[in-house]
């Protein structure tokens, strides 16, 4: 099934506020999260170990929470399937990439394949699962999917991977960089911000680069400090849903902040190019002339209305209600249509660029 990309969590909620009933329905089916039992602990890495992983993180769903209540995120048990390539070893450690994927999580001929290609090329992938640590199953329906995780969640279960993976034999610690598609391109580009990563991982080298496929660039952090790694985006020419001038001003401001930042655009592609789905122009909406900005409160602000009021309880449910409320914010930001699919040609170069970029920076 192909991913129905780059639907701004804000243009889902208002989508589900055409009646109070759904909207209330929506927030009533939002499962809690499971319970971490003492018989599923934290997996121990070995030399040896890939595959399916298990390892702690948490669910901050907000930034506010993130920043500034950080015991208040609920624990979770974050999970993933970690790509290890050949003759990785104790004496032979290799670099890795956290690969975090779209909002509908891993789709036909894009995470998996991505994770893959890396572990062919000598670079280890841990491919991160955002949502069955938070009792959303495949069956769930898709809108349920985008509101009941953040990007937010995505940013810690990043770092979580980050502390896991310098745990790991095999990895070289000085050598893990971070990378997603469409939300998950979102949450590799907050993950630059210095406060984020002071909060969630102080103590270890940051992540080494980042790299953004096609994360819409609605959501302005206004960082002003990076972790001084660069990143590398990668956006297309016809992929309505990335505004290209708000992403090269988002760009602007994190070197400004400190880091070296590329852009590489394919004039001709839409989004999703990596999906084995055909090319064609979808009916999902997206987010255009908006920006949602965030205030010294660490709130999300649009045209001067605060999306959450001061004071709100820190929980996820209560935040989840929150961001399926304030979609009415949004009004006339809200667009329809945008063309995804298959592109050979930046299936390509995307994943020969990707390869250059890392074996550079890895110094392989």
């Amino acid at each position: 099934m192909m991913e129905k990309m780059a639907i701004p969590c804000w243009a889902i909620a208002l989508s589900f506020l055409s009646s109070t009933a759904s909207a209330q329905n929506m927030f009533d089916a939002l499962p809690p999260l499971p319970r971490i039992a003492p018989m599923m602990p934290p997996t121990v890495l070995h030399g040896e170990t890939q595959g399916e992983i298990r390892f702690k993180s948490s669910s901050p769903y907000d930034l506010d929470v993130l920043l500034n209540q950080p015991a208040k995120a609920e624990v979770t048990m974050g999970m993933g399937k970690l790509f290890l390539p050949k003759g990785a070893s104790e004496k032979r450690r290799v670099p890795a990439m956290v690969v975090l994927p779209g909002s509908a999580g891993a789709i036909p001929g894009r995470e998996n394949e991505t994770a893959q290609m890396l572990a062919d090329n000598g670079i280890a992938a841990l491919l991160v699962d955002n949502f069955k640590p938070r009792g959303i199953s495949e069956e769930m329906p898709y809108a349920l999917k985008i509101m009941g995780t953040s990007e937010f969640d995505a940013v810690a279960d990043a770092y979580a991977a980050l502390k896991t993976l310098n745990k790991h034999p095999a990895i070289d610690g000085w050598r893990i960089g971070v990378m997603g598609f469409s939300k998950g391109g979102i949450a590799a580009r907050m993950s630059m911000d210095a406060r984020i990563r002071d909060k969630l991982a102080p103590f270890i080298q940051p992540f080494a680069m980042h790299v953004d496929f096609y994360g819409p660039c609605y959501a302005l952090l206004q960082s002003q400090k990076t972790t001084g790694s660069p990143l590398l985006s990668f956006r297309a020419g016809e992929d309505a849903s990335n505004d290209l001038v708000a992403c090269a001003q988002q760009e602007t401001i994190l070197r400004k902040a400190g880091s070296d930042v590329s852009a590489v655009v394919y004039a001709k592609a839409g989004h999703d190019w990596e999906s084995n789905q055909p090319r064609e122009m979808t009916n999902r909406p997206y987010l255009a002339g908006c920006t949602i900005e965030f205030n010294d409160k660490d709130f999300p602000v649009l045209n001067g209305q605060q999306l959450i009021p001061a004071g709100a309880k820190p929980d996820r449910q209560t935040r989840y209600q929150i961001r399926v409320q304030s979609g009415k914010a949004l009004g006339d930001c809200i667009k329809v249509g945008y063309i995804a699919g298959r592109d050979e040609s930046a299936r390509s170069l995307g994943g020969k660029q990707l390869l250059q970029f890392l074996k550079t920076k890895f110094e392989m």
